[in-house]
């Protein structure tokens, strides 16, 4: 098979969706491999590294597009990539269309088949593609919340652990899924006052084991959030529907009744975001106030990372860029009923129930 990746255009985005590793396992498979030059530049993944693992390296991405049969990509297509696709195509990256309705019609239009590393599944009812992500996000969300606290950011000038004689920040965190877990354990290690709310007894009482009593698990209910949130400095939002859009459980009402200068962090941001107030921002312009509480919103937050995130999503995707390439797109989907779940758009229509049903 013909497989191509390109450089990342949005943002500030550095991550790239095949690293030269991976370049030399698909070669070995007897795969050919287009790389736009300067496509792994950001995290110092020279053309000659792509080159030497045995890639065609291209000028541009419209080379890429124009020879790949399979792109792999890390972040959704923007309006010019998704320009370039074509029936015969398969694009294979994260794409969050239920917060996205105009990417979604640009894909539907294209008639390429669009597959989704965030509605992947496992044998366990997990998403093995959006974990790895999901871990960075929920590490860094507590570090960015450190971060804007400060009141040189913008924050009520408070240190996230306190210290002797000064009791820590109380940081909320909405969602005890694998980002939420992971902001929890951070967010404790670093001496906050934490709580970690979900509405799964499940998943609580896994925490609370996972993390040795150190965080305050609470059932999540409208209440129990609205009780919460006047004390609270930090709110993580880390609560994710497969294909479809967050919930939303912090309203604009409740920022009223907020610390000024309290922060709010919308890891759920890609899939619409968890807070009413919340919309998109980028690593540029990471925040902005909303009733005197600090919003931080930006959408691709493992970029800011993106040599640790590049590792560890590709060791996540290849088994599947491997099965789509030897067996063909059309044989694996057959094969493989939890990668045929990633399948948002084929012959120009939305396949996932969840994407369908967000999009009307």
């Amino acid at each position: 098979m013909r497989i191509g990746t390109v450089r990342e255009i949005k943002n500030l985005e550095f991550r790239v969706g095949l690293t030269p590793e991976n370049v030399g396992e698909l070669v070995a498979h007897g795969h050919k491999v287009f790389v736009e030059s300067g496509a792994g530049a950001g995290i110092g993944l020279a053309d000659e590294a792509y080159r030497a693992a045995g890639a065609t390296i291209t000028p541009d991405a419209a080379g890429v597009f124009a020879e790949a049969e399979l792109i792999v990509k890390v972040k959704e297509p923007q309006s010019s990539e998704i320009a370039r696709l074509k029936s015969r195509q398969t694009i294979f990256t994260y794409l969050h269309l239920a917060a996205d309705p105009p990417q979604a019609h640009g894909l539907m239009k294209s008639g390429a088949t669009a597959i989704a590393y965030e509605t992947i599944t496992d044998d366990h009812g997990r998403l093995p593609l959006l974990a790895p992500m999901s871990q960075v996000a929920g590490r860094m969300a507590v570090q960015v919340g450190a971060q804007y606290l400060l009141k040189t950011f913008g924050g009520r000038g408070l240190l996230l652990s306190g210290v002797p004689g000064v009791p820590p920040a109380k940081v909320g965190i909405l969602g005890a899924g694998v980002s939420g877990l992971h902001a929890a354990e951070i967010a404790a290690g670093m001496r906050a006052d934490v709580t970690l709310f979900d509405i799964s007894e499940e998943r609580l009482a896994e925490a609370d084991k996972a993390l040795g009593g150190k965080v305050k698990c609470v059932f999540s209910t409208r209440a129990a959030i609205a009780e919460f949130l006047p004390g609270a400095d930090l709110v993580i939002g880390c609560v994710l529907v497969t294909g479809g859009t967050a919930p939303k459980l912090v309203l604009r009402e409740d920022l009223k009744r907020m610390k000024q200068r309290a922060v709010l962090v919308d890891v759920a941001i890609d899939q619409g975001g968890c807070f009413e107030t919340s919309r998109p921002t980028t690593h540029e312009r990471p925040t902005f106030l909303v009733e005197g509480i600090v919003h931080y919103c930006v959408a691709n937050m493992p970029g800011a990372a993106p040599l640790t995130s590049t590792y560890a999503l590709t060791a996540a995707t290849m088994p599947y860029v491997l099965a789509l390439a030897d067996k063909g797109v059309e044989q694996a989907l057959a094969d493989d009923p939890h990668l045929a779940a990633g399948v948002n758009i084929q012959g120009g229509k939305i396949i996932h129930p969840a994407v369908k049903a967000a999009l009307g």
